[in-house]
């Protein structure tokens, strides 16, 4: 094996790791939120504008990542970008007001964008298109995690303020690691980016990213992250506030939905190359909306669990499906720009809807049951559509 290969071989559960790190405070606002805005004294819907507050800050980072990437490079911005979003989490633990979590909110954001964007791109130039399905499982491992370490810190003298002091000093033992391995980063060679369409038959594709096809695939991941974040930022707060559930089991029926996502993105690794990312895409898309649905009119515990699972199955394959199928479906010139507006409009996705959801659960949270079904199938019908035109 060439010392190219081995450093390759090194370094990919080294990125795995970071994507872990990317997830772990996904989903801990949701399973927190029920008790620590008691203990705060803070509204129930202002969950949904610090998920945006973070989310902006991360579409913030995330833009500006080349740039910054290409100065410092991805290993020194991910080592960075650990030590913020685990700082941040330590405050989260210390906060005592609205104005600390704000504080915390901001190296939370900034952390989180740069690690997504630098990863992405640096699997997507290095590694294979299985090992992208792979890493998006690993940001699934983590999410699941981390509601589960919180789900079981509400069940604990440390509570919430616990659960996040463990969060953080995970994350920045993750970051030791990092600092570590730095040397690695630069001595894997890039792939050409031809070996992402080695399965393509026929004329290369010749859409541009400023075509309406260009445009529909960066709204579909801005539906997609929209509904995604929505479920998992508020299907706890509906099990405990609505339903009546105990809050670690609702926390454990969010870690579910979580660890359903992961599952899925892990068995899609072993067959994208044979099923193709269209038909993995369209058919977790129509999963989605069953799990959606049943969900809604779920009339126990146990089904609203399943709904969780099979919703989270459902969703697994979109976003890498849809970052991996770029290439087939957009000309070479223009995959780039296709992927980095993908990126950002899942950000801005990610930001809104969640609080816009908040202010419906002033009134009623399961009305964001119907939005999330709603959701669902608005995804489904353009990942349809996205299909026909390219």
């Amino acid at each position: 094996m060439s010392p190219s290969a081995r450093a390759a071989a090194f370094l990919l559960p080294i990125i795995y790791l970071g994507y872990i790190s990317l997830g772990l405070p996904d989903g801990t606002l949701g399973v927190a939120w029920p008790r620590m805005h008691q203990s705060l004294q803070l509204p129930i819907g202002l969950a949904g504008v610090l998920l945006l507050l973070v989310t902006l800050l991360a579409a913030v980072s995330g833009f500006n990542s080349g740039r910054i990437i290409a100065r410092f490079r991805t290993g020194p911005v991910v080592l960075v970008s650990c030590v913020l979003t685990g700082s941040a989490l330590l405050g989260l633990g210390l906060a005592t007001n609205l104005f600390w979590l704000v504080v915390a909110a901001l190296p939370l954001g900034f952390g989180a964008g740069a690690v997504d964007a630098g990863l992405n791109g640096y699997v997507a130039r290095h590694y294979s298109g299985r090992h992208m399905n792979w890493l998006h499982a690993c940001w699934g491992i983590g999410a699941t995690c981390g509601p589960l370490i919180m789900a079981r810190a509400l069940d604990s003298s440390g509570g919430w303020r616990g659960g996040y002091m463990l969060l953080g000093s995970v994350q920045l033992s993750l970051a030791g690691l990092f600092f570590l391995t730095l040397r690695l980063w630069n001595a894997v060679p890039e792939r050409k980016i031809a070996a992402s369409v080695e399965h393509q038959t026929g004329p290369a594709p010749t859409t541009v990213a400023n075509s309406p096809a260009g445009w529909l695939s960066a709204a579909i991941l801005a539906i997609y992250v929209a509904i995604e974040g929505t479920t998992g930022l508020w299907a706890s707060s509906i099990l405990v506030e609505s339903r009546g559930v105990a809050a670690p089991i609702a926390g454990l029926c969010g870690a579910a939905y979580y660890g359903a996502i992961t599952v899925g993105r892990i068995s899609s690794g072993f067959v994208v190359d044979r099923w193709g990312n269209r038909r993995l895409v369209t058919g977790g898309a129509l999963t989605a909306i069953v799990g959606a649905l049943l969900f809604a009119f779920a009339p126990s515990t146990p089904v609203a669990a399943v709904a969780l699972v099979i919703t989270g199955l459902g969703f697994a394959p979109v976003y890498p499906g849809l970052m991996h199928e770029v290439p087939r479906r957009f000309a070479p010139e223009s995959v780039q720009t296709v992927i980095g507006r993908q990126s950002g409009a899942a950000y801005i996705g990610g930001a809104f809807l969640p609080a816009a959801a908040g202010s419906l659960a002033a009134f009623s949270l399961e009305a964001i049951c119907g939005l999330i079904a709603a959701g669902a199938v608005l995804l489904f019908a353009t990942i349809r559509r996205l299909d026909r035109i390219t």
